[in-house]
């Protein structure tokens, strides 16, 4: 996400390095390598032509401190003003309403059915809600049928009704089947199109008429660039929705379209997809994103998505054997597991500061901690509860089970032990207890 001008942005701030002091020249030279660096990342040159106007003058007015130099501030005042670009603050959905009505429009192919289940599961299993899906898609059967093979996935209802071909019908009984049966949230589906055309333009204008939701998202396709913002804009004129949501930013994206909407159509981005799984949805806060784009990392999700995964109970447990010093390989398996499902590694890694850089280069995938995990299985239960046990003979045999080396087994058995002595050491446990785990345990890798 956003690698290209995450390494552009920084050698556009290495002009600045053993400069004395921010004047005209140098802010000016800056300053043209960052427009640059926007406009390959598919930012308007509108949008990045104002940006750079409004950098500049924030930084010719600024005085330097003595603890402080020029290229530092360059990048506070440019986080800073990435921050405001994309909405400086999270807004929120409205989930006023008893059921709330969500509608959610876009083109086809943009993501808007499988974000409709993200946002499903991510309503149902963190706010406590009760959604139903709506396939209001009557175009498409393969829509519906995938509307409806994520819903079981998730456990959410979707409501169909086979022969009906009007959507603003579909939709408004949805409500009263919704109000009859205890749901709270109506998560609306509607048809897209290959382009934007005036019967589509009427259709999603009839349904939000009909439906008055408390809530109309836009979704787009943040690898079409450009198109994407073009797109957000054409919709906002017709329907006038409340906020965008942008698929596919964990692709091969440059980011402009993050970096354009807000400005361009005055709508919040409110949610970002970031992979193919049902919980791969993020809410989108401006200023965490203007961390990673400046390669500062995001320690607040990492730790948000660590306490998501968080079991107080076990890890009270866990806490009375760090304490006893009976930490073992099923405990470490454990944290393993819960690092799993926080996401994909090499994510999770780059929200760590200053990790980004590091790992670059290294191919970290899902199966990243899979050698671990097969040494481990290889032990015996008796084993994996008394690490003391596992002499070289025992090494050996492990290393086979699973496919590995007698090196590997060595090394993971080392990193096992320091990883024992922090935790440890560590007065507070729970979700930092994971995090320090997870950095621990990233060395382990080949």
């Amino acid at each position: 996400m956003f690698e290209g001008l995450s390494e552009k942005l920084e050698q556009s701030f290495k002009m600045l390095k053993g400069q004395g002091q921010i004047t005209e020249v140098n802010v000016a030279e800056t300053l043209k390598e960052v427009r640059k660096a926007l406009l390959d990342a598919d930012v308007s040159f509108k949008v990045a032509k104002n940006f750079t106007k409004e950098v500049q003058q924030k930084a010719l007015g600024q005085k330097i401190l003595s603890s402080v130099s020029p290229g530092q501030l360059m990048v506070k005042i440019v986080h800073d003003e990435l921050t405001q670009l994309m909405g400086g603050e999270r807004v929120d959905i409205n989930l006023e309403g008893n059921p709330s009505v969500i509608l959610v429009a876009g083109l086809q192919g943009s993501g808007k059915t499988t974000f409709s289940a993200k946002l499903a599961y991510q309503l149902k299993n963190k706010r406590s809600k009760n959604p139903i899906l709506v396939a209001g898609d009557v175009y498409r059967p393969a829509a519906i049928d995938q509307l409806k093979v994520l819903g079981e996935q998730i456990g959410v209802e979707v409501y169909d009704e086979e022969g009906q071909k009007e959507p603003v019908k579909i939709s408004k009984n949805a409500i009263k089947h919704a109000k009859n049966n205890g749901h709270d949230v109506v998560i609306i589906d509607t048809a897209g199109r290959l382009a934007i055309d005036q019967a589509m333009m009427e259709e999603i204008s009839s349904i939000k008429k009909a439906v008055t939701p408390h809530e109309s998202l836009f979704v787009v396709d943040s690898m079409t660039g450009q198109d994407a913002v073009n797109t957000a804009k054409s919709f906002n004129e017709q329907i006038d929705y409340d906020g965008v949501v942008l698929t596919k930013l964990d692709g091969d994206t440059r980011g402009g379209a993050a970096l354009t909407i807000r400005r361009v159509v005055d709508k919040p981005i409110k949610y970002v997809g970031i992979g193919e799984k049902v919980d791969a949805l993020d809410a989108f806060y401006p200023k965490r994103m203007a961390d990673r784009i400046l390669g500062m990392g995001d320690i607040v999700s990492l730790v948000e998505k660590a306490q998501e995964q968080f079991d107080e109970e076990e890890a009270q447990k866990l806490q009375k054997k760090i304490a006893k010093n009976q930490f073992n390989f099923e405990d470490f398996l454990q944290q393993i597991k819960q690092i799993k499902k926080m996401g994909n590694v090499k994510d999770l890694m780059n929200m760590v500061p200053g990790m980004g850089k590091a790992i670059k280069n290294m191919d970290i995938d899902d199966d990243a901690f899979k050698d671990i995990e097969a040494i481990i299985y290889s032990m015996t239960p008796e084993e994996r509860n008394n690490p003391k046990l596992l002499n070289g003979s025992r090494r050996q045999r492990i290393a086979q089970g699973s496919g590995t080396s007698v090196q590997e087994v060595n090394r993971l058995i080392k990193q096992f032990k320091e990883t024992s002595k922090m935790m440890r050491n560590m007065k507070k446990g729970g979700g930092k207890n994971l995090m320090d785990a997870m950095q621990n345990m990233g060395g382990v890798q080949r």
